[in-house]
């Protein structure tokens, strides 16, 4: 007990005293401190007095499927920070091969009573993966909010980049440049955000005069080398311009041309999507569509405190405008 006071007096920068205090539920103590004790007891991983395990702690879920591709990274960042000047701490919670799943991740953050979790990028997105971890949260009216794509038959709120917007300014830029044969690379068919984009590229080509063909559209994971591979079958039917469902998978486009001996944007052009970090300093730098991060992410924390604070959630989806980056990736279809 003496080492968990110091521990947890000195994580504060209060007196050993005064922790004895709040963990005794002894009064003279503000609330301002007393909440920032209870909060350093669950950082430090010391579980609460029985007295006080009926509150929530401080702490706020960032669970996230993976860290290299730069658009988590950079969500983290904004929501992170927008997350403490609410006196909320964010707790990190990212997936990695053969490691913690998302429902482990869920539980754990039950176990320390969070007073809410944000999502972005996961099971969510993905209608035919199980769900039962987010009904869970639901069950417990744990305060979530989903980043880029919403849940089927459970009513969180959700901040989403416009999709259809966003294939339709990547589609007209490349159909502009005199490209006819346009190829996608989206994620698995299941993929919620894909399939939009796809919906939303069958209305753009046809409202062109143009036939999105089924062998033009290839599934991928998303990765680089996911993007490289799918690429190079669309090349293989003879697509001039790409639009990819991210970054890693334009850059991985970019490679597979390279290995075929063809040159970006001369031969093949390509589109992105996030407008990730360090794109400006690829070769070519690559043509993306930028997705708003920082107002997405502060408006998902926005939209969790609201629920903290006992308001009501935001129903649907919050749809932000994605913005057409040009850049070197793309560039006119030479005639022939």
């Amino acid at each position: 007990m003496t080492r968990r006071l110091a521990q947890v007096a000195k994580k504060v920068g209060v007196s050993e005293a005064t922790v004895s205090r709040v963990l005794n539920g002894k009064p003279g103590v503000s609330e301002a401190t007393r909440q920032s004790v209870l909060t350093a007891l669950d950082v430090l991983g010391y579980e609460r007095p029985t007295q006080l395990r009926g509150e929530r702690a401080r702490l706020v879920g960032l669970v996230l499927p993976e860290l290299q591709n730069p658009i988590f990274p950079a969500f983290a960042e904004v929501i992170g920070g927008a997350l403490a000047q609410q006196g909320l701490t964010p707790v990190l919670c990212t997936q990695t091969k053969n490691g913690i799943s998302e429902a482990d991740y869920v539980e754990l953050l039950l176990q320390q009573q969070v007073s809410g979790v944000v999502f972005a990028g996961g099971l969510f997105a993905e209608a035919d993966a199980p769900h039962d971890h987010y009904r869970r949260l639901a069950d417990r009216n744990i305060p979530v909010v989903l980043i880029n794509a919403s849940i089927k038959g459970i009513e969180f709120p959700c901040v989403a980049c416009d999709d259809a917007v966003a294939v339709e300014q990547a589609w007209r830029h490349l159909a502009s440049l005199g490209h006819e044969r346009i190829g996608l690379v989206l994620g698995p068919a299941d993929h919620v955000p894909s399939r939009r984009k796809l919906e939303a590229a069958r209305v753009v080509a046809k409202a062109a005069g143009m036939k999105l063909d089924d062998k033009f559209v290839e599934r991928s994971i998303f990765s680089l080398e996911g993007g490289q591979a799918a690429t190079t079958r669309l090349l293989e039917r003879g697509v001039t311009g790409i639009v990819c469902a991210s970054d890693p998978l334009a850059l991985g486009a970019v490679r597979a041309a390279r290995r075929r001996g063809l040159s970006v944007p001369s031969e093949l052009s390509v589109v992105g999507y996030d407008d990730s970090a360090f794109m400006t300093c690829t070769e070519p730098p690559l043509t993306t569509v930028r997705q708003p991060i920082e107002a997405m992410g502060r408006a998902a924390v926005d939209l969790l405190c609201a629920q903290i604070q006992g308001g009501q959630a935001h129903p649907g989806e919050l749809l932000f405008e994605p913005e057409l980056v040009v850049r070197g990736s793309t560039a006119q279809l030479p005639v022939a």
